[in-house]
C-alpha cells in the first residue's frame, strides 16, 4: 500500500521560512509527477507547485520567486522551500503524487498525503 507522509508544518512569523518534505512509501514503481498543494477553509485545492521526474517545475503565481520545489528521486521524497513566508500563505500543505504501484496493474494513479498545517502570524 502506497502512502505519501507530509512533515515540516507549523507556526512561522511574516518573513520567516519552513521547509516542507513528503515521503512516497510502499510498493512503488514508478514516479511521474509530484506536487504540493493547499487548501484553506472554504476555498478548493490550490495547485502550489509541482515538478515532474525530469526536474521540470511549475509554479503558481501567488509563490513565484519565494517557493523552490525539489525532488530526490532515489528517496522518493518531495521538498517545498517556501521563503518570505506571508500570513495569506496559511493554510493545510497536501503533497500529491501520480505514480505506478505494484507492478503497475492500475496504470497511473493519483495519491495524496494527510496533509500539513502552516500557519504564518502577521
Amino acid at each position: 500500500q502506497v502512502q505519501l507522509v507530509e512533515s515540516g508544518g507549523g507556526l512561522v512569523q511574516a518573513g520567516g521560512s519552513l521547509k516542507l518534505s513528503c515521503v512516497a512509501s510502499g510498493s512503488i514503481l514508478s514516479i511521474n509527477t509530484m506536487a504540493w498543494y493547499r487548501q484553506t477553509r472554504g476555498k478548493e485545492h490550490e495547485l502550489v507547485a509541482q515538478i515532474t521526474s525530469g526536474g521540470n517545475t511549475n509554479y503558481a503565481d501567488s509563490v513565484k520567486g519565494r517557493f523552490i520545489i525539489s525532488r530526490d528521486n532515489a528517496k522518493n521524497t518531495v521538498y517545498l522551500q517556501m521563503n518570505s513566508l506571508k500570513p495569506e500563505d496559511t493554510a493545510v500543505y497536501s503533497c500529491n503524487s501520480i505514480l505506478l504501484e505494484g507492478r503497475g496493474e492500475r496504470g497511473w494513479t493519483n495519491y495524496w498525503g494527510q496533509g500539513t498545517q502552516v500557519t504564518v502570524s502577521a
